[in-house]
């Protein structure tokens, strides 16, 4: 149920640390729960309060979840409580970027405000329209995707089909959420209709030029626009800072959207009898592959990042971090004997570093930067064979593919550790 911050008021008339203490605390609770649903994590929520709440001359204690969290604002011998919680989850990082001007100025700029005006700041950045159509986020996952499966090694007639169906997937899941349609039913049916339409426009490609039966291969790469990037790696961030509520919601939600999406994904694909198999090799030079998963890996991150629902400026310093990390990952898995997993780690590390600095440079945060740079590393074709394989009773291969891409989503989020511990003094310490 909405709730009637403005009712709560009964003085609008003094400055906003000179009010009431429920009026003081139902600033803080706002604030936390308004960045909660950016998708952001625990540590970062509470932070955001506890700034709050010191400019408001309060003491804040939070225990926050995936949907909800619950706080105490204390002042001198009195204490509020407040529990509140959100419909759902989602990733919006435009809202967390404003949010986050909002908090860093708060003290200066907006805590001589009245506590009604500071609710009429929050109602504007809670109303503000997304910044993409459904038709934009369809074409978003349609270029992330494609640039996705290209880096996976597929070629044209994979790409082409990837395009389609990532796109159609991603339009239906858009049009969905603005019904509010559940995540389960929005990821199922749109994982569905980006197999379908990657299958039959492989079927027209096939029939119409004759192309190799092998190209089939590339129908995953149709359906990781539902990656869930944001809550993979929050909830390692989280658990790493030892947020265990908030760590463990947001893993056991980013594993039921992958769940949902590879057991959706085998069942279309065990309709056409489409089956993961290698690609064929593309025939690039070391120099040439080089060349081309540059831009590829732009293309994905600045796709990914706008369904995100990033600014342009945002979306393309994101891709170019991206670019620049997936591609050195990349080109150490190629080139040395450095393990999957290993070269993952020091990708995210690299585009935590870069993050670092772009953040002290134009304030964007660096989870806004990080997550889409490092989501094109999350191995959703591992994942995808793992769940197909073990449906198909190969229980071996698919624990195999299932242990490959466990460590892999696990050296993620560590790079990004590292690179905040390095150049985060606050990170580095619990108080």
């Amino acid at each position: 149920m909405a709730i009637p911050w403005k009712n709560m008021v009964k003085d609008d008339d003094v400055p906003a640390r000179e009010a009431s203490l429920q009026e003081r605390a139902s600033l803080v609770g706002r604030i936390g729960i308004t960045m909660l649903s950016c998708g952001t994590g625990a540590w970062r929520v509470r932070d955001a309060m506890d700034r709050v709440a010191r400019s408001l001359n309060l003491t804040c204690s939070a225990d926050i979840g995936l949907i909800s969290l619950s706080y105490t604002c204390f002042n001198d011998e009195q204490s509020y409580t407040q529990v509140l919680s959100l419909p759902s989850t989602g990733v919006n990082t435009d809202k967390l970027n404003i949010l986050e001007e909002l908090v860093k100025n708060f003290q200066n700029d907006f805590s001589f405000l009245t506590v009604p005006e500071i609710h009429t700041m929050i109602d504007k950045i809670q109303t503000r329209p997304k910044q993409y159509a459904p038709a934009a986020l369809g074409f978003a996952a349609a270029l992330a995707c494609t640039g996705f499966i290209f880096l996976l090694g597929g070629g044209l007639p994979e790409m082409l089909c990837t395009f389609i169906g990532a796109g159609l997937g991603n339009y239906v899941r858009a049009l969905m959420g603005k019904h509010a349609t559940t995540t389960i039913a929005s990821t199922a049916i749109s994982v569905a209709v980006a197999g379908m339409m990657y299958m039959l426009s492989f079927r027209v490609l096939e029939a119409s030029f004759g192309v190799s039966v092998q190209h089939e291969a590339g129908y995953i790469g149709a359906m990781l626009f539902v990656i869930p990037g944001f809550p993979f790696i929050t909830s390692m961030l989280d658990i790493s800072k030892q947020d265990m509520r908030s760590g463990l919601e947001r893993l056991s939600y980013a594993i039921m959207i992958t769940t949902v999406a590879t057991l959706v994904g085998w069942l279309v694909a065990s309709g056409f009898n489409f089956r993961p198999a290698d690609f064929l090799p593309l025939g690039l030079s070391p120099l040439a592959l080089l060349l081309l998963r540059l831009p590829a890996s732009f293309c994905g991150v600045y796709g990914f990042s706008m369904m995100f629902n990033s600014s342009q400026k945002m979306a393309i310093t994101a891709g170019c971090i991206g670019a620049v990390a997936n591609t050195l990952r990349l080109e150490l898995v190629q080139l040395t004997t450095m393990p999957p997993a290993a070269a993952a780690f020091f990708g995210a590390l690299t585009a935590g570093l870069i993050a670092s600095l772009v953040n002290r440079y134009n304030g964007y945060p660096r989870i806004t930067l990080t997550v889409p740079a490092i989501v094109i590393m999350v191995p959703g074709l591992y994942i995808y064979r793992a769940i197909y394989n073990i449906g198909s009773n190969q229980i071996g291969v698919g624990s195999l593919w299932l242990t490959k891409a466990v460590l892999i989503i696990m050296f993620l989020p560590v790079g990004l550790f590292v690179a905040r511990a390095l150049l985060d003094k606050e990170w580095r310490h619990f108080d």
